[in-house]
């Protein structure tokens, strides 16, 4: 029988408490979380029932029962944290974005590849249901020749200028949160591209606001992406073909529904299908795969992640956005 694996959760935010319940109500074993704060460790694990509260990221990653670390801190110290826990042997899955800069993105991948260790972006959308089944339908031929991408991921969010979401210093903006959606699927769908150009406008503490990026992938088709924190939107998505178009629903980048529909507009097949919770169990379920079989995951490589992170350097260049935290990028 397969042992039974262990999760640690590093950091006790929001995304951290919505990852943990997916994990729980999966039966996955989350055997300890850990903080920089004694309490917070402590409240967090009284919450969702866990054994072990560390006071420290060093004593969770240390922790002899964490097979698994889980990487929820903000998006600066995503670097030191995935590097403290290759360190101590543990494979990890890393937060969106998965990193600062592609430079950062490298000194893991590097890492975990020196160490023989699984490492994994958490860009949970491409392990759901419709979205496995949408690649099914492009392989099938379906859509015939893939020509254009639109997708959007717009919400109202905090206007407080102290939220982390608007501090340039945590990585705020809409890029990294939000734009890490659609560009990744963009990516995920038409490749890597060829080609960027974007534009952006700014908030006043210096984060961006909204960012649009036009790119242009493999075979010429091109994608158009808009990602905006002050503004809400319905946060649709199409994928067109030559034959046939996917029109994916609200919320495309969450459990949802699509259509896929003919160039004579018709309905050639609907997709719904009920997820538990969130639906950030899935990214789990392949995490855990992938460290059982010792190999990458196809659906989300380390070197896609790299090469995503190196695409949002090209696009902060275009619109001068400079995080003062990071590393210098090459």
């Amino acid at each position: 029988m397969d042992k039974v694996l262990g999760w640690g959760i590093l950091a006790t935010g929001w995304i951290a408490e919505l990852f943990t319940q997916d994990l729980i109500a999966s039966n996955l074993k989350v055997s300890a979380v850990g903080s920089r704060s004694a309490e917070k460790a402590r409240t967090f694990a009284d919450r969702f029932g866990i054994a072990k509260a560390h006071a420290s990221y060093e004593d969770l990653v240390d922790d002899p029962d964490v097979d698994i670390v889980y990487i929820a801190t903000p998006h600066p110290q995503h670097v030191s944290a995935a590097l403290l826990a290759l360190e101590a042997g543990k494979h990890i899955l890393v937060e969106k974005p998965f990193t600062l800069n592609a430079d950062e993105a490298r000194e893991i991948t590097r890492k975990a590849s020196e160490k023989n260790l699984i490492v994994l972006e958490a860009m949970w959308t491409r392990f759901l249901p419709h979205m496995k089944r949408i690649h099914e339908i492009i392989t099938a031929g379906t859509l015939g020749d893939l020509r254009s991408l639109t997708a959007e991921h717009r919400q109202f969010l905090s206007t407080d200028p102290k939220h982390r979401l608007n501090a340039l210093e945590l990585g705020g903006g809409a890029l990294l949160d939000l734009g890490i959606y659609p560009i990744s699927f963009a990516f995920d769908i038409l490749g890597a591209p060829s080609s960027v150009s974007s534009v952006a406008r700014f908030k006043d503490t210096g984060v961006d606001a909204e960012v649009a990026t036009l790119m242009q992938h493999k075979g010429g088709a091109i994608s158009n992406t808009v990602s905006a924190l002050d503004c809400a939107g319905p946060n649709v998505a199409v994928v067109y073909g030559t034959k046939a178009r996917i029109e994916i629903a609200s919320v495309w980048y969450a459990p949802t529904s699509f259509r896929v529909i003919d160039q004579q507009g018709a309905v050639i097949e609907e997709f719904t299908e009920t997820v538990e919770g969130r639906g950030m169990q899935f990214q789990a379920f392949e995490m855990e795969t992938l460290v059982r079989s010792g190999k990458p995951s196809a659906r989300m490589a380390p070197e896609d992640s790299v090469a995503i992170m190196a695409t949002l350097d090209t696009i902060r260049k275009q619109i001068g956005l400079v995080y003062p935290t990071e590393r210098a990028t090459t």
